[in-house]
């Protein structure tokens, strides 16, 4: 087996990505890979919390692509690896589709991927991890977050 030589973290920059991202930079670290942190904004929905949000004056896609910017920053920050490349993509297609698009140009051989599934029904992942994961043509590895509460029933 080859060492990894670019490793993609793809995030949505939740709570429950962080374990993703730590485990990415590791493995990047100890195959002297390069690391992606890979951001994907969908759509604009229109049930979102108001930090979420736009203000009135200002336009929705620079404000969400600026607010996922910061959060790429932070969490390289938080990583250790500020010479992490750290990428927004807006689109209105679904973030698999762009995640496995982005593995193709970019030439990843390892994606890192959050468990955002139910904790109750093991072996079911979201839907983008699930899709990831069916399509992929390289290596996936789904993290689970740390056990919680819900792990002990």
């Amino acid at each position: 087996m080859e060492n990894y030589r670019h490793v993609l973290v793809a995030t949505d920059l939740s709570e429950a990505c962080t374990a993703a991202a730590l485990r990415g930079a590791d493995l990047a670290r100890r195959y002297g890979a390069r690391l992606t942190l890979l951001h994907v904004i969908e759509h604009f929905p229109e049930d979102e919390p108001t930090g979420r949000i736009a203000p009135e004056d200002v336009d929705p896609t620079a404000f969400l692509v600026r607010r996922a910017e910061a959060g790429l920053e932070q969490l390289a920050g938080r990583l250790e690896r500020k010479d992490a490349e750290k990428r927004v993509v807006v689109t209105t297609r679904s973030a698999q589709y762009e995640i496995l698009r982005f593995v193709g140009e970019a030439h990843a051989d390892l994606i890192l991927l959050a468990f955002r599934g139910p904790r109750k029904l093991p072996g079911l992942l979201g839907s983008t991890a699930g899709g990831v994961v069916g399509s992929a043509s390289c290596d996936v590895m789904v993290i689970h977050p740390r056990p919680g509460p819900l792990d002990d029933f």
